[in-house]
């Protein structure tokens, strides 16, 4: 299983925003890594360099790799609508990113480690696979064994609400009602240079 395991502040700080969740160190150094930080003149970026950017930040705000992420974009391609869009509803649809959504684990990385370790059940069975893609009306739930357990326990008890989204903190279950609206969705991601960088 391909994931991303390198540091992750620096990544954020790079980005200027907290893409893998809430980060103390991030906070107390919010400016660009490197020896000057903010003191560095920097050239002025390129079309190319923002479309770039965008990209990678996308990437590592839903922790996919470069290959996992170009197959989910022309998957997006070959939907009815407009790519960008369509690119944002798969992303916000992957089991992984619904698990965190609903707020039973606290970030993405620890949904998709809750989900390969097979604490995850959807539509009743057993699923261990991060990236698949749940259809509206699916039960996403957490297994009877893997109720007790204090990361879910205390990230529940923070957990955000979407509409898109029903959650039974009692049972530890949820539901995906829908597809969400583009304006719903809470990630500053502008998916147009996404799509200028891939239609070169």
């Amino acid at each position: 299983m391909a994931r991303y395991t390198g540091p992750t502040t620096k990544i954020a700080r790079k980005f200027g925003e907290p893409i893998f969740g809430a980060d103390k160190d991030f906070e107390k150094r919010n400016y660009p890594p490197g020896q000057h930080g903010l003191a560095r003149k920097r050239k002025k970026s390129s079309e190319y360099g923002t479309q770039l950017k965008e990209k990678q930040k996308v990437k590592y705000t839903y922790g996919l790799l470069e290959r996992q992420f170009r197959n989910l974009y022309e998957k997006a391609s070959r939907m009815k609508g407009q790519k960008g869009e369509n690119l944002v509803f798969l992303l916000e649809s992957r089991l992984d990113n619904i698990v965190y959504r609903l707020g039973i684990a606290p970030t993405r990385a620890a949904a998709r480690q809750l989900v390969t370790h097979c604490h995850i059940t959807l539509n009743g069975a057993v699923c261990n696979i991060p990236s698949v893609i749940v259809k509206p009306g699916s039960v996403i739930a957490v297994r009877e064994r893997s109720k007790s357990l204090e990361v879910i326990a205390a990230s529940v008890a923070s957990a955000a609400k979407y509409s898109w989204l029903e959650f039974d903190p009692k049972s530890l279950t949820g539901k995906y009602l829908n597809v969400p609206v583009r304006e719903e969705i809470p990630e500053t991601i502008n998916e147009q240079l996404i799509v200028e960088l891939y239609s070169k």
